[in-house]
């Protein structure tokens, strides 16, 4: 099964978590049921949300025992009410539970991402803003997160370090300002790479402007000043994209989004959510 065009790295990465959980056997599922016993699964959502990750719960039982058989009864990004049963998996009954906890944990996390970013792009509803995450991820698991804030209904802020030019506070100190540190930058990379810089007041802007800068980022602006930042950068430089970042929550995110930013970036996506109460239970069993 593939998920999302990628599949060997994320079977590595399967396989490593369940040798986190199952080690060397399920100890209770072989001292207390019989071998060849066969089950069929109930996957069901416990509250209501945004599905996420089904394609993900279906590798982890393949790669515990190709035999499972997994039936998804809803789409990733679909909303899910209480009670809604998500998946069917049935086979073997030891092979089932030992990928019950890794299967739900995934599809919990990543439902709750795209429930929480779904969240979020409600309440943009009528604003042409685009919700982006950040790199505020679970270590490992970001192409999964950020995968789930696309279902939810967002997009994605660069992957890691190596696909964009961001220049932040520190990068513009190490540098010695704003302009050497886009100077050097646009030297150095390939004409399909963009430069952002992080600015934290008008001053700084005008030199992210003026030095070249492809997005400029307004960091922790109280939205008055956004709003006259934004003024500024597209009476001179309309292609430049704007980005809104720091403290959004979804109190504040529509007054910001008003300033006219382009993009607004919410690491609360990613960091910051409640997994969904996703539950999975035996109800049909008979021997094998």
């Amino acid at each position: 099964m593939m998920f999302n065009g990628y599949n060997e790295g994320l079977v590595e990465s399967i396989r490593l978590w369940l040798r986190e959980d199952v080690g060397a056997g399920d100890v209770t599922a072989a001292v207390t049921v019989p071998a060849g016993h066969q089950s069929k699964g109930i996957i069901h959502a416990k509250e209501e949300g945004v599905a996420a990750g089904l394609p993900v719960a279906a590798l982890v039982f393949e790669v515990v025992d190709p035999a499972l058989t997994f039936k998804a009864l809803v789409k990733d990004g679909d909303p899910v009410a209480k009670g809604t049963v998500l998946a069917e998996v049935e086979g073997s009954t030891h092979s089932i539970l030992t990928g019950e906890r890794l299967a739900l944990n995934l599809l919990q996390r990543l439902s709750g991402v795209a429930t929480r970013t779904r969240k979020y792009v409600d309440a943009l509803q009528g604003l042409p803003v685009r919700l982006v995450d950040t790199r505020k991820t679970t270590p490992g698991h970001r192409m999964l997160e950020k995968y789930a804030v696309r279902v939810g209904g967002g997009a994605n802020h660069r992957f890691g370090l190596y696909d964009a030019v961001m220049i932040k506070d520190n990068h513009i100190k190490g540098a010695g300002g704003i302009a050497p540190a886009v100077q050097r930058a646009r030297a150095a990379i390939p004409h399909t790479m963009t430069i952002e810089v992080e600015t934290e007041n008008l001053q700084q802007v005008d030199e992210a402007l003026s030095a070249g800068a492809d997005i400029i980022m307004l960091d922790n602006m109280a939205p008055g000043l956004m709003k006259e930042a934004v003024g500024r950068i597209k009476a001179r430089a309309p292609h430049v994209t704007v980005e809104a970042s720091g403290n959004v929550s979804l109190q504040t995110i529509y007054e910001i989004a008003e300033t006219g930013v382009d993009v607004i970036s919410v690491g609360r996506l990613t960091y910051s959510f409640d997994s969904l109460d996703i539950s999975l239970d035996l109800n049909e069993r008979k021997e094998g």
